[in-house]
């Protein structure tokens, strides 16, 4: 594995050489796990390649399967909106999941998933090196933070992964779910939080759906 900190400094042409090569050249034709058998689209990520935030999800649905492209559906809609009530839009993002092909029925990917595809997410992340990561429901947090607590004592809180800041938050499909003021109010507090660390300000009061 690379080190830690080898995104630091790599030009955007490097880094696009990086990513390229390995949705091209392991991502796109991997049949490591059981995931790869049902899926139309592996879902590699996509964003700015010098993003100083990142979002990082479970795993791709229907509709990610469909097109290859991640947080497109429903949820994604969300999120769409959630980057811009911070100010920002996607493509000043990058997103990505930390498996790369959608589980049946959109289960949660389970542990040998999870532990064959992670590589990939890791040279993403150690590639782009945001200075924030927002992980999106408890699958993607408790892979990224090695933890077993649940999400309402994870959340809100800021943690670190190898010296990247991480702020977990709800996934937007639990949002679109329980759609209250109270997780409105709850996820929008977490994405305050980063953008004050970050130096981002918006005229937006909150999200909507």
């Amino acid at each position: 594995m690379p080190s830690v900190s080898s995104g630091v400094s790599l030009p955007i042409e490097e880094r696009a050489r990086i990513l390229d090569a390995l949705n091209n050249e392991q991502v796109r034709g991997c049949t490591k796990c059981r995931l790869h058998v049902q899926r139309k689209n592996t879902v590699f990520g996509e964003g700015a390649l010098d993003a100083s935030l990142m979002f990082i999800g479970e795993g791709p649905g229907e509709t990610e399967d469909e097109t290859g492209r991640p947080f497109v559906g429903r949820a994604g809609q969300l999120l769409t909106k959630m980057i811009a009530a911070m100010g920002l839009r996607r493509d000043q993002v990058y997103i990505a999941n930390v498996v790369k092909c959608r589980p049946p029925g959109n289960r949660t990917p389970a542990p040998d998933e999870v532990g064959t595809c992670t590589p990939y997410l890791v040279q993403q992340i150690l590639t782009i090196r945001p200075k924030v990561i927002v992980t999106l429901g408890l699958p993607a947090t408790q892979y990224i933070l090695s933890s077993t607590r649940p999400m309402r004592e994870l959340r809100g809180n800021w943690h670190e992964w190898h010296g990247i800041k991480v702020m977990p938050t709800y996934h937007p499909s639990y949002v679109l779910r329980s759609y209250t003021p109270q997780v409105r109010g709850a996820v929008w507090s977490d994405l305050q939080k980063v953008m004050h660390e970050l130096g981002l300000t918006s005229s937006a009061q909150q999200f909507s759906r």
